[in-house]
């Protein structure tokens, strides 16, 4: 099993008492599958996908990522967990605005010690439809572009686990569904495990399983996303 939570709970504390953001939840996830997270907002979609990834602790329960439990890890052995064997998109990009799309996306393989950086940066970049925009910064590329670049950045080490927060939230229909099928070639070509919060219904219906956020509890869902 390449995830795999048991009872993992999160908790903040407010001015009002405790928050329940994620209730106890325990899920299994395989090897090269699809599963879309879905819900309202504020229902703890988000939150499980940074559990998931290591980005953030559990108030308790635990999370194993290949047989790795990250609960008894510090900081940076969970690092390293997450440079070797995952990728993450943000909805916000978090491109670096003083490098260029070429560098942004070399950067992590660089940081792993990958000698064949930019040579798979190049690549990548061709594949999203960038390969004639790798000496442009941030700033001079659209939403659209910029969420490309984060895409290709999240490829660059063929990641194990593909970790993406709305990767098509902030685009336009045409450029959503290129991204949409983006995702699901690289998926299929490396076998990568692809887990996704979306609101996009017909996004997560491309998934092979749906699991529903509620209030911070998890129910899963056959294919029914409505």
């Amino acid at each position: 099993m390449l995830i795999q939570t048991t009872q993992l709970r999160k908790d903040v504390e407010t001015s009002e008492g405790i928050l329940h953001i994620l209730q106890p939840t325990s899920l299994q996830i395989e090897a090269g599958e699809t599963v879309a997270i879905v819900g309202a907002s504020g229902s703890g979609k988000s939150t499980l996908l940074s559990l998931l990834a290591g980005l953030d602790l559990a108030s308790a329960g635990d999370v194993s990522i290949d047989n790795v439990n990250l609960g008894d890890l510090d900081e940076e052995q969970r690092a390293k967990v997450r440079a070797d064997k995952v990728g993450f998109i943000f909805q916000s990009f978090l491109l670096i605005p003083s490098l260029t799309a070429l560098e942004n996306v070399m950067l992590p393989a660089e940081l792993a010690g990958n000698k064949n950086a930019e040579k798979q940066a190049r690549e990548l970049l061709g594949k999203v439809g960038l390969g004639d925009r790798l000496t442009h910064y941030p700033n001079q590329l659209s939403g659209g572009e910029q969420q490309r670049v984060a895409i290709a950045r999240a490829f660059v080490g063929t990641p194990k686990i593909l970790f993406a927060d709305e990767p098509t939230g902030n685009l336009d229909a045409a450029t959503g569904h290129k991204v949409e099928d983006l995702l699901f070639e690289m998926n299929q070509e490396s076998g990568t495990t692809l887990i996704m919060v979306t609101h996009d219904s017909e996004l997560a219906e491309r998934c092979q399983r749906v699991l529903r956020m509620e209030a911070g509890k998890l129910a899963e869902v056959e294919r029914d996303v409505a």
